[in-house]
């Protein structure tokens, strides 16, 4: 490892190499010292990631909070899931169909629309005795326009820091993005436990406009990315297209989908903390470790190791993400788990460098738009293994059920893995001008998004 790095802070000429199925370019990379200041120092990136802590925070702040109303209002465990449910149908359904609005129209623009929009429907939800319909259907609303402004904010953070900066922005973002997960729900229940749940969502609404302002003065105005402007649903078709017309980003796509594997512990918690004999608090630990994990990895990753050997480690990474998992079929108690959770995570940092090489890879104007479609698939992934998980869990132990998922989500990665050995060492940018070409329905080559890259 330190001779890789030793040779990989050298700056690269760029050239182009013959691979077993293709051509792949090894893009140069002038900034192999960029530091987390050097991306920090950058006064847009501050106001992009002082705005996702915003509306990130207050969206889990919102979710408990209408989670916890719903449930004082009807003492219903079936309401209260079908208000906490918000986070995955209308996402999926946003991310689909609306994520591309970032690629049709300027990226700022939409990041502060979908703002203040969000902001519009949660300031109802404060009047008093909303009908509970009333209420968990706006939820739904406001967590619709949540997929088009992470579109919006992944394509544009690529237009703010290039190079290594872009990986070490995107480790700055995912990361706090993984505390604010576990983070949101416990400040979620203390503020509803000491204020109530109406000044929670009217915090949410605030947090919402404070975003906008941040992003309408600290982020450039920027023109759209696409030169045309097609229906959502043709869009979504050129999106897909461009995804799974192309192998390496096919094989990037289904990295990052592993993640519905190695995220089982979470859907599964409540009732592996009842095999150990603890309660709420115990659970609580077990999901805090599966993001401690990768939240203090993921930095280091992305400091520390150069940028072709995060490619080279990219698939054994994922291996072990989810293989570590099989571990919790020797039944180990509380703190063992927790520690097997937290080692897990650490090997899903590898998600920064499918994240980085998919990015490079997809061409400008359609890049929120893949995005939108990755995070789909992802959303959907992770309920299906979160529903299967949990039924399997009532006729085996938890920990046999999470062992299980993650040998399925092993043997995929290794596959993956495979796979991605003959596109290696890196993907590069070149491809971009190609996958246009291929999803543009007239054939002709897209002179601005050859331009953005």
């Amino acid at each position: 490892m330190a001779i890789d790095n030793r040779l990989e802070r050298f700056r690269w000429p760029a050239r182009v190499s013959r691979t077993k199925t293709k051509w792949v370019a090894v893009s140069s990379s002038p900034a192999q010292r960029a530091t987390f200041g050097d991306v920090l120092a950058v006064r847009e990136f501050r106001a992009l990631w002082l705005s996702q802590i915003l509306s990130a925070g207050g969206d889990r702040l919102a979710l408990v909070a209408l989670a916890l109303l719903v449930y004082d209002r009807t003492r219903s465990p079936l309401f209260a899931a079908i208000a906490y449910a918000a986070g995955t149908l209308p996402y999926l359904i946003g991310a689909l169909f609306l994520s591309g609005m970032a690629d049709r129209f300027p990226r700022r623009e939409v990041m502060v629309t979908c703002d203040v929009v969000r902001a519009a429907l949660v300031a109802p939800m404060l009047i008093p005795r909303m009908p509970l319909d009333v209420l968990i259907a706006l939820l739904y609303a406001v967590t619709a326009f949540q997929p088009p402004f992470d579109a919006a904010r992944s394509a544009i953070l690529r237009d703010m820091v290039q190079g290594e900066r872009y990986a070490l922005g995107a480790a700055i973002m995912q990361s706090t993005f993984r505390v604010l997960l576990v983070a949101g729900a416990a400040a979620g229940g203390l503020t509803v436990a000491l204020l109530g749940a109406r000044p929670a969502l009217g915090f949410d609404a605030a947090t919402f406009v404070v975003s906008a302002l941040l992003i309408k003065f600290g982020v450039l105005a920027r023109p759209a990315a696409a030169a045309s402007v097609p229906s959502a649903l043709r869009q979504l078709d050129s999106g897909i297209r461009v995804v799974f017309s192309d192998r390496a980003l096919r094989i990037l796509l289904m990295l990052g989908w592993l993640a519905a594997f190695s995220e089982i512990p979470e859907g599964i918690a409540a009732p592996y903390a009842a095999r150990l004999g603890g309660g709420p608090a115990a659970a609580g630990l077990l999901i805090a470790a599966t993001q401690l994990g990768a939240t203090m990895a993921t930095p280091v990753f992305a400091k520390r190791i150069g940028p072709l050997t995060r490619l080279k480690w990219m698939g054994p990474m994922a291996a072990c993400a989810c293989g570590t998992l099989m571990l919790t079929a020797f039944r180990p108690g509380l703190a063992a788990s927790m520690a097997i959770f937290a080692l897990s995570g650490c090997f899903a940092m590898y998600q920064l460098a499918a994240n980085t090489a998919f990015v490079e890879r997809v061409p400008s104007d359609r890049r929120a738009q893949a995005f939108g479609f990755a995070n789909a698939g992802l959303v959907a992934g992770q309920g299906a293994a979160f529903a299967l998980a949990g039924a399997a869990a009532e006729v085996v132990p938890a920990s046999t059920v999470i062992a299980l998922g993650g040998g399925l989500g092993a043997v995929a990665a290794c596959g993956l893995a495979l796979r991605w050995r003959g596109i290696s060492p890196a993907v590069g940018r070149h491809s971009a001008r190609h996958l246009s070409r291929q999803a543009s329905p007239t054939r002709q080559p897209p002179i601005r998004a050859a331009r953005s890259h």
